[in-house]
C-alpha cells in the first residue's frame, strides 16, 4: 500500500488524501448527527443568506465543507482513472463538491424548517375557541388550564381571565390574548353553532337550484 502510494504523481495523492479524510470526517460527522450532537460546535464559520421567506440558509459550515472535500476528492480520483486532464478533473471535482455543499445545505434547511414548524407558537391560540380544564380564578386570581385547538393539536395550556367571576372546569372560552411568557387570557364565550345535516343539506339543495 505504502510503495502504490509513493508511486503516485503529486495529483493523484492529493485526491486520495482528501477523499479518504473526508470520508472519515463526514462519517463522524454524520454519526455525530444522528446521536442528536452538533458537529459545527467545532469551530465553523457560517454564512447566512436570508431567504425570501427569513429563515437563515447556511451555506459554508463545518458540515458542508466536509462534504465539498469528501465529493471533492473521489471525483477527483473518478475523473483521473477515467483518463481526463488534469485541468478538466479539477474543474469537475470543485464543480461537484459544490453541488454536494449545495444539497447539504438545503437539505439541513428544510430539515430545520420542519423542526422549526413543531414549535408552539402561542400567538396562534388567539380567537381560538376551547374550554376550560382546570377552574381559572376571577380577575386574575389564580392561574387555570384550558383545552384548545392551536396549529391543529388539541392542547392544554395555563390561561388567566380578566372576567370578574371564575370560569369553572367546562366553561366555553375564547382566547383574547397571550401573555410575553405564553400564558392565555380567555373571556366567557358561547361554543360556535354548526349546521345540522339536515340544514346543510338544504342549503346545498338551495346552491344546486340557483345554479340550475
Amino acid at each position: 500500500m505504502t510503495e502504490w502510494f509513493s508511486n503516485l504523481e503529486f495529483l493523484p495523492k492529493v485526491y486520495w488524501v482528501v477523499a479518504i479524510i473526508g470520508s472519515v470526517v463526514f462519517l463522524a460527522v454524520m454519526f455525530m448527527a444522528f446521536l442528536g450532537g452538533d458537529a459545527d460546535d467545532l469551530g465553523d464559520i457560517d454564512t447566512d443568506i436570508d431567504s425570501d421567506i427569513g429563515a437563515g440558509f447556511q451555506f459554508i459550515t463545518f458540515k458542508n465543507l466536509v462534504g465539498f472535500f469528501t465529493i471533492f476528492g473521489w471525483s477527483g480520483i473518478a475523473c483521473l482513472n477515467a483518463g481526463y486532464s488534469k485541468p478538466t478533473t479539477i474543474i469537475i471535482s470543485v464543480i461537484s463538491g459544490l453541488l454536494m455543499m449545495l444539497i447539504m445545505a438545503a437539505m439541513f434547511h428544510f430539515i430545520s424548517k420542519l423542526s422549526d414548524s413543531g414549535t408552539l407558537n402561542y400567538k396562534n391560540a388567539i380567537d381560538a375557541v376551547g374550554e376550560v380544564y382546570l377552574t381559572i380564578g376571577a380577575d386574575r386570581s389564580s392561574m387555570g388550564k384550558v383545552s384548545v385547538n392551536v396549529q391543529g393539536t388539541v392542547r392544554e395550556l395555563d390561561a388567566l381571565t380578566d372576567s370578574l367571576t371564575e370560569l369553572k372546569s367546562g366553561t366555553i372560552i375564547k382566547v383574547v390574548d397571550v401573555t410575553s411568557n405564553g400564558i392565555l387570557i380567555v373571556d366567557q364565550t358561547r361554543k360556535p353553532i354548526e349546521p345540522s345535516v339536515t340544514e346543510r343539506q338544504k342549503l346545498n339543495n338551495g346552491n344546486n337550484n340557483l345554479i340550475e
